[in-house]
């Protein structure tokens, strides 16, 4: 009868010790599977940092560009108004 509850208390033991062992494994399984999902997205994440800041710096210097030759483009518009202007007043200076 002893033995029968020695044998008794080992199994119950040993099944405490899965369920501990299944409590441990259930928590730290998936904790450990959303802890390399954040490292995974945030590995990502900054990839596509770089890719916007290498896209907006591309776009940037496009418009500086485009702004600068506009603005090339309007001195020398004004500058051909001025002389047709002058030629002008000149002409009716002479008169």
């Amino acid at each position: 009868m002893k033995n029968l509850r020695a044998l008794a208390l080992r199994y119950h033991e040993a099944q405490m010790m899965d369920v501990s062992m299944q409590l441990a494994l259930s928590i730290s399984v998936p904790t450990f599977a959303v802890l390399v999902g954040i490292l995974i997205n945030n590995s990502r994440l900054s990839d596509l940092r770089a890719e916007m800041n290498t896209r907006f710096d591309e776009s940037n210097a496009m418009m500086d560009r485009r702004f600068d030759d506009m603005k090339d483009m309007w001195r020398s518009e004004l500058h051909h108004v001025e002389e047709v202007l002058n030629a002008r007043l000149k002409h009716l200076e002479d008169r």
